[in-house]
């Protein structure tokens, strides 16, 4: 079966960091384009970042872009997010999810999330 497992949420001030960890099984990772998502209270899936399959290409949304850094170790089957300079509006459930940016909503395949909140 397949299944992604997010791990590394917690709390932190404005400005602080987190890494976010997501441990792939199921399916070969390290071959696959995987995706990290946010779902704030009450909104719907915003996309943030993907990397490729080769882990040479990185993609972000604007609202990531310049602080969070995505990265992989295959060996280890695991993606991760690094966020720096962490604001109260990044305050969300933090999904990773195989697909990237236009593919991983139809592929439909992402973890339970991990509950990141920026605050004071």
């Amino acid at each position: 079966e397949v299944q992604l497992v997010e791990s590394g949420g917690g709390l932190v001030h404005p400005g602080g960091s987190l890494r976010l960890s997501c441990v792939a099984s199921g399916f070969i990772y390290s071959v696959e384009e995987i995706s990290w998502l946010r779902q704030g209270p009450g909104k719907g899936f915003e996309w943030l970042s993907s990397i490729t399959y080769g882990g040479r290409t990185t993609d972000y949304a604007d609202s990531a872009k310049g602080r969070f850094t995505v990265s992989k170790d295959n060996a280890k089957n695991t993606v991760y997010l690094q966020m720096n300079s962490l604001k109260p509006e990044d305050t969300a459930v933090y999904f990773c999810a195989r697909g990237g940016r236009t593919t991983w909503y139809s592929r439909r395949s992402w973890g339970q999330g991990t509950q990141v909140t920026v605050s004071s």
